[in-house]
């Protein structure tokens, strides 16, 4: 679906809108790990201000549109806002907050469920790229929840998230099954999600893999799962870019949030793996891929706005001769 063009284009975009929030802040905790802090604070207050206008926008349909709020609460995009709410929550709790980002999860786990059933219940075969968004919300409380219980929360966050981990596996592997394999030539931006989903895997494992809860066996085996997708994840990246290459797509459409969000999410999980597991080349890696993340997140930006300035003056037809 592509942008909607007019005075009120904010209000008539899609929940797919929320892969820009997912986008941006993202990149602002691969700026925070990188030191970058001015960066990161701005990145993290951009995806802030998209966020709250997106949650006014999904209460505002809530309340007053409910034949369009239940239509999309039943498409992949829907999840977004969930994992929107984790990178969030994650970003702020990087920044100290703690009782924001604790907040941020209650409401990420609380919306989770309902849609996540929704989504899957209308799951079908050749899906879009899209589908793997099930296993960026689950794998997002995963990462948020581990992140607060290594800033000084409970333990059973730790528990909790290890679940989420492993439920946002087995949904990969349910989305893996049903995605259609001709979107990687042809998809509009949201078949990266392929890769994205496993790159937010590995960035819940790695944190896992740095609790301390974890030890032994259940350490080792945590860190080889964590080496495993972010492997699988940098395939997916290869063969994505690839493919882009081959057959680019230069228009703008909204999903192409859903591309910059897997360059980031992988950028942030060479980052975050590097340290637990030990293998220092991934921190150089990561730097390199946040900013072509970063370039990808500003190139998008101006198409999209050169799209709203020609959608708001087009260019007048010339008159037939007479």
């Amino acid at each position: 679906m592509s942008i909607l063009p007019g005075a009120g284009w904010w209000a008539g975009l899609p929940p797919a809108a929320g892969a820009a929030v997912m986008a941006t802040g993202i990149i602002s905790v691969a700026l925070h790990l990188t030191g970058h802090a001015t960066s990161s604070l701005i990145a993290l207050v951009i995806a802030v201000a998209l966020w709250l206008a997106l949650a006014f926008d999904f209460t505002a349909r809530l309340v007053g549109d409910r034949g369009r709020f239940h239509a999309e609460a039943d498409t992949p995009a829907a999840l977004t806002a969930v994992a929107a709410t984790t990178v969030i929550g994650t970003g702020i709790s990087l920044l100290g907050p703690q009782t924001v980002a604790a907040a941020l999860l209650a409401l990420a786990a609380l919306l989770w469920p309902g849609l996540l059933f929704n989504v899957v219940a209308h799951w079908r075969s050749r899906m879009p790229g899209g589908a793997f968004l099930g296993c960026v919300a689950t794998q997002g409380l995963a990462v948020l929840a581990a992140v607060l219980a290594a800033a000084g929360g409970p333990a059973w966050l730790d528990r909790a998230a290890l679940a989420a981990f492993c439920l946002g596996l087995l949904l990969y592997v349910a989305a893996l099954v049903r995605f259609d394999l001709r979107e990687v030539a042809g998809g509009a931006g949201d078949h990266w999600v392929a890769g994205g989903a496993l790159s937010i895997s590995a960035l819940a494992g790695s944190k896992l893999t740095a609790s301390p809860l974890w030890s032994g066996s259940a350490h080792m085996a945590l860190r080889t799962v964590t080496l495993v997708t972010l492997a699988l994840s940098l395939a997916w990246y290869a063969v994505l870019l690839t493919a882009e290459l081959r057959h680019p797509r230069p228009r703008y459409d909204i999903r192409r949030w859903a591309t910059v969000f897997p360059l980031g999410m992988t950028a942030t999980a060479c980052l975050s793996v590097a340290g637990p597991a030990g293998i220092a080349w991934l921190m150089p890696l990561g730097e390199i891929l946040l900013w072509i993340a970063v370039a990808a997140w500003l190139f998008t930006v101006a198409v999209l706005a050169t799209s709203l300035v020609a959608a708001r003056h087009p260019a007048r037809r010339e008159s037939p001769p007479r």
